[in-house]
């Protein structure tokens, strides 16, 4: 992990969750005194084509974050880009009501991917400040693979390994969301959200990661089953004696 000190504060009450996101938060609680709090970027594509979905989408990655920020372990920044070349951060949050507040106030707007920029801001802040992981959330690609690609290995290259998660499965689209896991030592998964209950627990795996690393990825992933042990399966095991932050 990144070694930061967590700051005091009160305690807060915890938002109603499911067994799932509960099962979690035990985890990230349990790797917490590996070295502070982990850092997660979330990064969605809030264009036009993600519309039909993307109310269901935002009740489940704000259920999942907010809940994460209440009980502490991972600090977490949205990242999301829409319309004609609008690609905003909301810094880095640990405010339950804040985070959701954030998440449920953006809306798609019609406009082309800017995957690559996004990419590139995860990237400066784990030169400035540490990242442990990102998330992608999206279903479409609409710019060039090779300069995306090239920002992935270099995230990849500062251990921030990427969880690639792509609606709707468009195979052109999935070929460079797989290399984009690739790269950054990740995975990548498709979801359909008519199974609501997947995306849960895909993102609560790579918020468990990058809460507690492998380990906590690994108790999740047995206390929630389902996607989230997919993710667990297809993340690139640790070598003997590392510790998998």
């Amino acid at each position: 992990m990144n070694g930061r000190t967590p700051e005091r504060r009160e305690d807060a009450p915890s938002p109603k969750t499911s067994p799932a996101v509960d099962a979690f938060l035990d985890a990230a609680a349990a790797a917490r005194p590996r070295g502070g709090e982990g850092r997660l970027a979330v990064v969605l594509d809030a264009t036009m084509s993600r519309q039909p979905t993307w109310d269901a989408a935002m009740a489940i990655q704000s259920e999942m974050f907010a809940a994460a920020a209440a009980r502490g372990g991972v600090e977490i920044e949205l990242v999301f880009f829409r319309g004609f070349n609008e690609c905003r951060a909301s810094g880095w949050v640990k405010d339950a009501k804040a985070l959701a507040a954030k998440m449920t106030a953006v809306s798609c707007r019609a406009g082309r991917t800017q995957i690559g920029r996004a990419l590139k801001h995860v990237l400066k802040r784990a030169e400035a400040s540490g990242v442990d992981a990102f998330v992608y959330v999206g279903d479409a690609f609409e710019e060039s693979a090779d300069l995306v690609c090239d920002t992935a290995g270099q995230l990849g290259m500062r251990g921030v390994k990427g969880f690639v998660f792509h609606e709707g499965g468009d195979p052109e689209a999935g070929v460079v969301f797989k290399e984009i896991a690739r790269l950054t030592g990740g995975s990548y998964h498709v979801f359909d959200l008519r199974a609501a209950h997947v995306l849960k627990g895909l993102l609560g795996a790579a918020a468990a990661y990058a809460a507690g690393g492998f380990t906590a990825l690994t108790d999740y992933a047995r206390a929630a089953g389902g996607a989230a042990g997919e993710v667990a399966r297809a993340l690139p095991r640790p070598a003997a004696g590392a510790s998998g932050g």
